[in-house]
């Protein structure tokens, strides 16, 4: 009995063999890219799609002798015949190929329709390590890699898609069709506030004598300009002579003092989707020559004012990385140019620019605040002219030598502060312009009111009356 069962085992053990051999007439790996597939004896496949990974093998197992194969274009997708009942495909180049497998008196066994892209199986699971949070597909399609699927944020769609160029080999071969479900739009605050102040000052002293006496006659002048602001800051003098037959004697005190103060302030806001840039600009444009051509003179306008240019990326966490490049500038004739032609009409002043210009990337929350300080500039000029050796005379010095002093300050600082937003419905926003009517006549006359001013009957402000600064423009 013992020997009767170990005959029924090694039959049934044979049966389960042919079965897994003859009853499967194809088993191959899972996934896009097989990597081997079995024909069972007596069995005939014709026409099958298989992918093959670029640079990769595909192992086919026959159960029956080959003695043919046959490769439309071995530049494709070439064969090897290791044994009788082994074949390798392997995958040469990107396209499509057929491969054809013949048995013993010329029976066709197998025939494939192979297709050869690059195996995106690495790169998917890469992907997938680095980027956990995000759902991202990948295909090949004729050399190329198409990226589709939902990323968590515009970081990571981009980030997967310099990962898939760097796979490649060329970033232009990358499809990004993926999506993000962060919010993609970014609204930029800026605050521009700069202060100047300017301080000249003006001292000397003009002396002027002449003496006349029979045929002798002598005179001497003493007058020193004012060599940083080129000419005095008014007329205004304090003068005093003295006038005789033979002599006379003229002094002018100028004693001069000028202060500037200026402020400017703006808060250009912008609105841009991540990845994109947005730019601002409040002021305007002013010609400058570039070519002549014979009577012809060839211009272009340059701008200057308040600009401001940003590029936003929004990262994971709502944490927004920020291009910022702002400038503040404005017409100064310190640098003017005066282009001289045939005659004097002909002349043309172009003017030339101060420029505050500030150009960074950060990283920051939305709501969070950045400051670009530090624009600090302090210009000190001082001249002294006077007649040699009398100028250094102690007291008496000062009647023969003026002084022009000149400070420049300035201090400019910007406020950059980035939201994440969504939009809103119109019924939400306020136009400046909303429930603007003029007064009537009687109103402007006598209350010097220039427009209406509205209550809503029963609200708080009706009944406790509002007190301060509203609307969009105050005083």
């Amino acid at each position: 009995m013992i020997k009767r069962a170990m005959k029924i085992s090694a039959m049934m053990a044979a049966v389960i063999a042919v079965a897994a051999f003859v009853a499967v007439p194809i088993a191959e790996a899972a996934g896009k890219y097989p990597k081997s597939i079995r024909i069972a004896a007596g069995k005939r496949i014709a026409g099958k799609m298989v992918n093959v990974g670029l640079n990769r093998s595909l192992v086919v197992e026959l159960g029956e002798d080959a003695t043919d194969v046959l490769v439309a274009s071995p530049t494709i997708a070439d064969a090897v015949i290791k044994s009788s009942r082994r074949v390798y495909i392997l995958g040469v180049a990107a396209g499509q190929s057929s491969v054809t497998i013949f048995g013993r008196g010329g029976r066709q066994i197998a025939s494939f329709e192979i297709s050869v892209e690059p195996d995106t199986s690495d790169l998917k699971h890469m992907l997938r390590s680095l980027l956990p949070n995000s759902a991202i597909n990948v295909a090949a399609v004729n050399g190329s890699v198409v990226l589709s699927g939902t990323a968590a944020n515009p970081l990571d769609a981009k980030q997967a898609a310099d990962i898939a160029g760097k796979f490649v080999g060329d970033a232009e071969k990358v499809v990004n069709m993926i999506g993000s479900k962060g919010s993609q739009q970014v609204h930029l605050k800026v605050v521009i506030a700069e202060v100047q102040r300017n301080v000249t000052k003006q001292l000397g002293v003009d002396i002027a004598a002449a003496i006349n006496r029979g045929t002798f006659a002598a005179s001497a002048i003493s007058a020193n300009p004012f060599g940083v602001v080129g000419s005095p800051l008014t007329d205004t003098v304090v003068a005093a002579g003295r006038t005789a037959a033979d002599l006379n004697f003229s002094a002018a005190f100028r004693a001069l003092q000028q202060e500037g103060f200026i402020k400017l302030l703006a808060e250009p806001t912008l609105t841009a989707i991540s990845g994109e840039s947005a730019a601002f600009l409040v002021g305007g444009e002013f010609p400058i020559p570039v070519g002549r051509d014979d009577n012809t003179i060839s211009i272009e306008f340059k701008q200057f004012g308040v600009g401001l240019d940003f590029t936003p990326v929004v990262m994971s966490g709502g944490r927004i990385s920020l291009k910022v490049k702002t400038e503040v500038s404005e017409l100064t004739s310190d640098n003017s140019f005066t282009l001289s032609g045939g005659n004097a009409s002909a002349s043309l002043s172009i003017p030339g620019l101060t420029v505050r210009r500030a150009d960074t990337v950060v990283e920051l929350p939305s709501g969070g605040s950045m400051v670009l300080a530090g624009l600090i500039k302090d210009d000190i000029r001082q001249v002294v002219n006077g007649v040699p050796g009398l100028l250094q005379l102690p007291i008496l010095g000062a009647l023969f030598k003026s002084r022009d002093f000149q400070r420049s300050q300035s201090e400019l600082v910007v406020f950059v502060t980035p939201y994440l937003v969504d939009p809103v419905a119109t019924s939400k926003l306020q136009r400046p312009d909303q429930n603007l009517e003029f007064s009537a006549d009687a109103t402007a006359y006598f209350l010097n009111r220039v427009n209406r001013v509205y209550r809503f009957p029963g609200s708080a402000e009706d009944v406790a009356g509002y007190r301060g600064s509203f609307g969009f423009f105050f005083e």
